[in-house]
C-alpha cells in the first residue's frame, strides 16, 4: 500500500529542480551542441562563455572540461548588501526578488530590457518564474533568486575553486540563512487570530520546503483555537437563551 505523499515539494525534489537553473561556464575544450528535451545546448568554443543547465555544467566541471562562473549575487559584496537590507533597511520583510527580464511598455505588452521592440527574435527562449536567468553572469547583483539556497550549496560543494573568497561566502550565506529563518518563524505572528496574511515575497524554494511543516502546523493550531473559541461562544449563547425564560419566571414569583 502506497503511503500518502506530503503536501508540496520536499527538499530533495526542490534540489532536483534547481539543477535546471541556467548558469554561465567557461569551456576548456571544444564541444558540439547536444540535443536535449529542452532544446539544443550551445556549441562550446573556448574561451567564449556559454550558458548551460546546472546539472550539465557540474558534469563538465567534474570532467575538467569547463569552469563555472559564479553568479553576481554570490560574491561577498553582494551578499553583504543583502544582509544589510535584511537586518537594517527592512528587518520585517525579506529582500526583494530579482527584477523580471521583461517590463511593460505601458500599452499592455512586455518587452525585454534594453530593447525598443517587443517582437521576439528568432531562437529567443521565453522563460517564466521560477526558471528565470537569474544565476547567469548577466544577472543583477544584490538580489537572491528563487533557488538561491540550494544553488549556492551545490556550487560550494562541487565548484568551490571557481567561487571568489569561498570561505567568506560560506560564512555570509550562513548568516543570511539564520536571519531569514528567524524572519520566517517570526512572521507566523501575523497568523494569530486567524485573520492575518503571511507575505512570502522573496522567499526561496528551499526555504519554503523546509518551513512548510512549521507554518502549516501554526496554521492548523490557529484554526483549532478558532474552532474551539467559536464552539464556546455558541454554547454560551445557547445557555443564555435557555436560561433567559427561567430567570424571568423566578423574578415574576412563579
Amino acid at each position: 500500500m502506497a503511503l500518502p505523499l506530503p503536501p508540496g515539494l520536499v527538499p530533495t525534489e526542490v534540489a532536483f529542480l534547481c539543477e535546471m537553473e541556467m548558469i554561465t561556464i567557461v569551456p576548456r575544450q571544444r564541444l558540439e551542441s547536444i540535443p536535449l528535451l529542452s532544446g539544443e545546448t550551445p556549441a562550446l568554443r573556448p574561451p567564449h562563455r556559454a550558458q548551460l543547465p546546472l546539472w550539465l555544467a557540474l558534469l563538465l566541471k567534474k570532467q575538467r572540461r569547463a569552469n563555472i562562473v559564479a553568479p553576481p549575487w554570490l560574491h561577498p559584496d553582494s551578499l553583504k548588501d543583502i544582509i544589510n537590507h535584511e537586518t537594517n533597511i527592512d528587518p520585517e520583510a525579506f529582500s526583494p526578488p530579482p527584477p523580471p527580464p521583461m517590463r511593460s511598455d505601458g500599452r499592455g505588452a512586455a518587452r525585454p530590457y534594453g530593447q525598443a521592440s517587443s517582437e521576439p527574435k528568432p531562437g529567443d527562449m521565453v522563460l517564466s518564474p521560477p526558471f528565470l536567468p537569474s544565476s547567469t553572469q548577466d544577472a543583477p547583483s544584490g538580489y537572491l533568486p528563487y533557488h538561491w539556497l540550494e544553488l549556492s550549496e551545490t556550487l560550494l560543494a562541487h565548484a568551490a575553486d571557481d567561487i571568489p573568497n569561498a570561505a567568506e561566502v560560506r560564512a555570509l550565506l550562513r548568516d543570511l540563512q539564520e536571519v531569514r529563518a528567524a524572519k520566517m518563524r517570526g512572521s507566523t505572528v501575523h497568523l494569530e487570530g486567524g485573520g492575518g496574511v503571511l507575505s512570502l515575497r522573496g522567499v526561496g524554494a528551499m526555504e519554503l520546503a523546509e518551513s512548510r511543516g512549521f507554518v502549516l502546523g501554526v496554521v492548523e493550531g490557529v484554526r483549532k483555537l478558532g474552532t474551539s473559541a467559536e464552539a464556546s461562544r455558541r454554547e454560551e449563547e445557547e445557555e443564555r437563551r435557555s436560561g433567559g425564560p427561567e430567570e424571568s419566571d423566578e423574578e415574576m414569583g412563579f
